[in-house]
């Protein structure tokens, strides 16, 4: 079973930038994917990147396009969410989240494509 643990949340004011990490440990999936969602108050969980075990393939949520960047970094078995450019909008609990499989978009931006979840950390953004 994997386990996945995020770090690098926190406050940051508008405009500014933020690197959260989410490492996984026991059995990793050796050709998977790895995704970040995020929970805003009183919203539901909303897809905002996934990227295959490559990292030559990624989706991104029109929301973030052009300001959100994913990469991982298989030797660690870690991805990375660099977020640039940050709006008030983009505070949320982020939740990194690992599949076996890859797919369309269409796939890859549902929940249920995936089957280990972080615990989250919060990012808030400040106007």
């Amino acid at each position: 079973q994997v386990q996945l643990v995020e770090s690098g949340g926190g406050l940051v004011q508008a405009g500014g930038s933020l690197r959260v990490s989410c490492a996984a440990s026991g059995r990793t999936f050796g050709s998977g994917a790895m995704g970040w969602f995020r929970q805003a108050p009183g919203k539901e969980r909303e897809f905002v990147v996934a990227i295959n075990w490559s990292g030559l393939s990624t989706y991104y949520a029109d929301s973030v396009k052009g300001r959100f960047a994913i990469s991982r970094d298989n030797a660690k078995d870690t991805v990375y969410l660099q977020m640039n450019s940050l709006k008030p909008e983009d505070t949320a609990v982020y939740y990194c989240a690992a599949s076996p499989n890859w797919g369309t978009i269409s796939r890859m931006s549902q929940e249920s494509a995936f089957s280990a979840w972080g615990q989250g950390t919060q990012v808030t953004v400040s106007s």
